[in-house]
């Protein structure tokens, strides 16, 4: 009888350790939201969203679209045409908009597309390429040097 005892008392001792490592952030994820947080204190607007098809992003699976990180910065008093350019071999080409962009280079590591709108122009990129955020201040300065063309 002692002997249940003493398993079901270690059983409930594995369940409550399980659920406690569990728990814990993975340095993936904390990496991401501080890069997240460097970034709105920058100005720039991180967003995770659908993958858009112009982008050619793969899709996750065969229902189910990829999703992105799209950053962005918004420019109040700008009024920008439509645009939308992916990434190909490290210079852009113009999918949609404006054909002065094409083939204009881009030092930026992980970004898939460009897109220009209105008073906005953002990316949409792999984070995992910078998890450090080395590249957000060359990023910001990017997309505010395609509005300013």
């Amino acid at each position: 009888m002692s002997n249940i005892g003493i398993w079901i008392t270690v059983a409930i001792v594995l369940f409550v350790l399980g659920s406690i490592f569990g728990l814990r952030v993975s340095p993936r994820e904390k990496a991401l939201g501080l890069m997240r947080d460097q970034a709105r204190k920058m100005g720039l607007h991180p967003r995770l969203i659908v993958a858009p098809e112009w982008t050619k992003i793969p899709m996750a699976s065969e229902k189910r679209a990829s999703m992105v990180a799209y950053y962005s910065v918004l420019i109040p008093d700008a009024r920008l045409a439509l645009m939308r350019a992916r990434v190909i071999d490290g210079k852009l080409q113009v999918v949609q908009g404006d054909q002065k962009f094409n083939d204009l280079p881009i030092a930026l590591k992980g970004v898939y597309a460009i897109d220009m709108q209105a008073n906005c122009v953002g990316l949409y990129w792999d984070e995992e390429t910078d998890l450090r955020a080395t590249q957000l201040d060359d990023m910001k300065a990017y997309l505010h040097e395609l509005a300013q063309r």
